[in-house]
């Protein structure tokens, strides 16, 4: 019996002579970018672009790894691992390109950031704006807990330094490419995913990505409207631990 997951396979498989069309109405479409103009700024460090490790070692050592130790991470760090995973890179007309590909150039992703050990930083939940490269401060506090519980409980997110919750506003990509727009945020996401963990592994740090979460759990933790954002993906970061993956 198809389920669910069946069933939007096959009703969004493009097949030769049947693709949906439709004009796009270019005064609707939606800002690449989230804004939160009452949120309090954290300016980053700027991101390093040149030396560090080779890609091929990176992708040779890189393991999910899931314990860590309680030693913080410093800010220049977390700056290195969001530009890595979004951050401008080009500049071609009116398009800012990033450093993770995106199905039309919509950029559907947005992140979020539970901060436990950052030095620098207070614990609490933030925004990445990737236009400015600067942190929105939304709630202080120690979520730890509360992220745990969204992340089917695993322990990893709450003794990570970093947990990284990547959130998509669905009308960005749907605006082009209607149902379809679906399969192409996941993978926006999992390209965004993949950068972070080669990053990570780059700077000597761990992480483990996180597909198993309560969807409404936490989305009322981050105070999103669900109709129009959902979190999607999320990974834990931290410094590992002498005890294993």
């Amino acid at each position: 019996m198809p389920g669910v997951g069946d069933e939007f396979h096959s009703a969004t498989k493009y097949e030769r002579g049947k693709l949906p069309g439709h004009m796009l109405d270019w005064s609707t479409k939606p800002s690449v970018y989230k804004k939160y103009p009452d949120a309090k700024k954290v300016s980053l460090p700027p991101p390093v672009i040149q030396g560090g490790p080779g890609l091929w070692e990176v992708l040779r050592t890189r393991r999910s790894v899931r314990v860590y130790n309680k030693d913080p991470m410093s800010l220049g760090e977390l700056s290195q691992i969001l530009w890595a995973t979004q951050g401008i890179t080009a500049f071609i007309g009116n398009h800012k390109l990033r450093t993770a590909p995106s199905a039309g150039a919509l950029y559907p992703i947005e992140t979020y950031l539970l901060i436990s050990r950052v030095d620098g930083l207070e614990k609490g939940l933030y925004h990445y704006d990737v236009e400015t490269h600067q942190l929105d401060i939304l709630k202080m506090g120690d979520f730890s807990r509360e992220v745990q519980a969204g992340a089917l409980d695993q322990q990893i997110a709450s003794r990570a330094s970093v947990v990284f919750i990547w959130s998509a506003i669905f009308q960005r990509s749907k605006w082009k490419y209607l149902q379809r727009a679906y399969r192409y945020i996941f993978l926006d996401a999992a390209h965004i995913a993949q950068n972070l963990a080669l990053a990570v592994q780059g700077l000597g740090l761990g992480s483990c990505q996180i597909g198993a979460l309560y969807d409404d759990y936490l989305n009322e933790l981050l105070g999103f409207d669900t109709t129009e954002e959902s979190v999607i993906y999320m990974s834990s970061i931290g410094k590992p631990s002498r005890s294993g993956l």
